[in-house]
């Protein structure tokens, strides 16, 4: 599949066959990810696939009323990228991790995947960024859900170029 292709038929998938994602495939999609343009190289992304301790522990710090979200897919990535302090760093690394993670949704699409980029709340709680791995000096990405999806969705409708493209003299 051609990229454009690629670009226009990734969908968000919330229903998943099971199996999770196998570990090589996961690596090839994270050495993907390794080439997400970043300043100075700093390679500031972190990807965590979560096993099922991780996932019953950000189960329990998610709740009741959340946890069964977590269940969706087969497999779990948490997202986040490492923060230095520096202003400027930091927002160029945060678009550099969220740019990391769209290439492995990408990538997985490519592979015959579907995936789904959440940014639940228990992420930013301590107890859910400490069942996820994720270190103090670190911001979170999001969750990557990477599995096989259930159906096929249509494209939702986007907004035409001339709404946020301009040319500037």
């Amino acid at each position: 599949m051609k990229l454009d292709e690629l670009i226009r038929t990734r969908r968000t998938q919330k229903a998943y066959e099971p199996g999770p994602v196998d570990r090589e495939t996961l690596d090839e999609l994270f050495e993907l990810a390794r080439w997400a343009p970043n300043h100075h190289l700093t390679n500031p992304w972190r990807f965590r696939v979560l096993g099922p301790v991780a996932l019953e522990a950000l189960k329990a710090a998610a709740g009741p009323e959340s946890a069964s979200k977590l269940d969706r897919a087969p497999t779990l990535v948490a997202a986040s990228v490492v923060q230095t302090g520096d202003a400027v760093a930091d927002d160029e690394d945060f678009a550099a991790a969220a740019v990391a993670s769209f290439i492995v949704l990408l990538g997985a699409h490519e592979r015959g995947l579907d995936g789904y980029w959440r940014t639940p709340d228990v992420l930013r709680t301590p107890e859910g960024r400490a069942a996820c791995g994720i270190a103090d000096g670190e911001r979170v990405i999001g969750l990557l859900h990477l599995g096989r999806g259930k159906g096929t969705k249509p494209a939702p409708e986007r907004a035409p170029v001339e709404a946020f493209r301009s040319f500037l003299d």
